[in-house]
């Protein structure tokens, strides 16, 4: 369904579903003793507001709480505590993972502009390997096609053809667009480029570029389209690109804990990732996620569900799912088989939200065929109904693979989950639905310093504007308006499906063969970053 249908049926809806919601839909039919006002009564904002607040700590005393640092194990042993004190056995999955510590830069001369990494750009992640040094020389564009498209048209570099006039000894920019990163950065360097820099093609963010690069030794990075924008428009200044980092095998954890009533052959499972980005104490990236999972699992233990709940806070999200992918890859065909349905929570109380849900009917119409396994729109439908019940908008967000239900899909098990805005900007029509400022990012914080209970770094200016428009709500980088509505919909979620899954799963053959979304290869979500 379109943002716009959606908005429409989420009016017409909304008034009866208040007072009926708990009858509309045997999905919410539990029995009297534990039902979706009792849970979601319980599960107070101002308890996940202190999980929020000791993660805080946590992070400034620690620096970050990025995995493979101290901080991410502070976090670890914090989780692992509250859980032990609610009652659960919970279990810390050891996982390897290649930990890097990152010194790239990017600088230009004239005007004297210094970029931040993680934020302006990212150095290349190509699968043969990722040539460290320097190169400076001044900046020529190839073949970029102005304005920027955001379509993924562009051939910039995609022919040696493209660069028949490129002098040796220059920086070459190209454009994000049909053929592969590694493509244009080796025939860039077989032009003679001292480094390459690949701008996004108007589109928001930041892309990690992977691929077959074998035979690249020149520094190569992606940038944000501002940055590409920027750079296009001084042709011939002196620029400077450098890819520095250091890389060790070092160990992160996955926290595991499940309720000790349920059926264990039927198992629900929610998660949401612990880690941080470097730097940073990732206080609504995922710390909003993780502190309202961590409440929900603590209120839970006064429930006795139909099927086992299982929780998992992920490590290593940050460094591509590293986490929840080893706790899938590992386990047996049977195992898999047992876990109904995987509901995930990424992001949960932006600044400037907008209250978004995985698109698990593929309305939108932007996953390939055979992407979302069936019985993913069951799990979209009881989000929906939430918000309905609460007369509160909603919209669907993108169902792609980019966050821990990644590798459940591509397991075959159904998913569904919450986000509420990253690093893409806010529309007008949203800003009159949800409130806050267009214009503007979801979080304008995201994977920033400033993505912290005082949002100390950021545009103080702007955050007052955002406060002000939601009338003082704001806790640094975090929306309590959105944290506590959506703490409630996950618990409603959770303990809808702790007593009835068959919306999802349908028959038993159907659960076992979980047929839909099976043949999708973690790989294949790997190929989105390759061009």
């Amino acid at each position: 369904m379109s943002f716009t249908s959606r908005r429409t049926a989420a009016a017409i809806a909304a008034a009866a579903m208040v007072a009926t919601v708990g009858l509309a839909s045997p999905a919410f039919a539990v029995p009297e003793a534990d039902t979706v006002t009792k849970i979601t009564r319980a599960v107070k904002i101002s308890q996940v507001m202190n999980h929020l607040k000791e993660l805080q700590r946590i992070a400034d005393d620690n620096g970050d709480r990025a995995a493979g640092r101290p901080g991410y194990a502070a976090s670890v042993d914090y989780v692992v505590r509250e859980l032990e004190r609610a009652g659960y056995t919970p279990e810390v999955q050891e996982f390897p993972f290649t930990y890097a510590e990152e010194n790239s830069a990017l600088s230009r001369v004239d005007p004297p502009t210094t970029w931040v990494d993680g934020q302006d750009f990212l150095r290349n992640n190509f699968d043969s390997g990722s040539p460290e040094g320097t190169g400076t020389g001044p900046l020529e564009p190839v073949d970029l096609v102005p304005p920027f498209p955001a379509d993924g048209t562009s051939t910039s570099g995609c022919e040696a053809e493209d660069f028949a006039d490129f002098d040796a000894g220059s920086v070459a920019l190209v454009q994000r667009g049909t053929c592969d990163f590694s493509l244009k950065a080796l025939n860039a360097q077989a032009a003679g480029a001292v480094a390459v820099i690949v701008t996004n093609d108007g589109r928001p963010g930041l892309v990690g570029m992977i691929g077959d690069a074998t035979g690249l030794t020149i520094p190569a990075i992606f940038v944000a389209s501002s940055v590409g924008q920027d750079l296009a428009s001084t042709p011939g200044a002196e620029v400077t690109v450098t890819v520095d980092y250091f890389a060790e095998e070092r160990t992160a954890f996955n926290v595991i804990a499940e309720t000790q009533i349920g059926d264990d052959s039927n198992v629900v499972m929610a998660g949401a990732h612990l880690d941080s980005v470097q730097n940073g104490a990732g206080i609504n990236d995922n710390g909003t996620g993780s502190a309202a999972l961590l409440e929900t699992a603590i209120q839970m233990q006064r429930v006795k569900p139909t099927n086992t709940v299982r929780f998992a806070w992920w490590g290593a999200e940050e460094e591509g799912l590293l986490g929840s992918e080893y706790y899938v890859n590992n386990l047996t065909p049977e195992q898999q088989d047992e876990i109904a349905l995987y509901l995930n929570f990424d992001m949960i109380g932006s600044p400037n939200f907008f209250y978004g849900i995985y698109d698990g009917d593929d309305s939108s119409g932007t996953a390939p065929e055979g992407f979302i396994p069936e019985g993913s729109a069951a799990i979209e439908d009881v989000f929906e109904q939430f918000y309905q019940s609460q007369g509160l908008p909603y919209q669907d967000t993108d169902f792609s693979g980019r966050s821990d239900y990644g590798p459940f899909i591509s397991a075959g098990i159904p998913a569904g989950g919450l986000f509420t805005g990253a690093e893409e900007i806010k529309t007008a029509e949203e800003a009159a639905l949800y409130g806050g400022l267009p214009d503007v990012a979801y979080d304008p914080c995201y994977h920033q310093p400033c993505d912290s209970l005082t949002a100390d770094g950021a545009d103080q200016e702007l955050y007052k504007a955002l406060n002000k428009s939601y009338k003082q709500r704001l806790a640094g980088n975090v929306n309590r308006i959105a944290l506590d509505v959506n703490s409630d919909a996950m618990a409603a979620a959770i303990i809808t499906f702790a007593f009835d899954t068959s919306t999802v799963t349908g028959t038993v053959d159907t659960f076992s063969a979980k047929s839909a979304g099976s043949g999708v290869d973690l790989n294949a979500l790997r190929d989105r970053f390759t061009q």
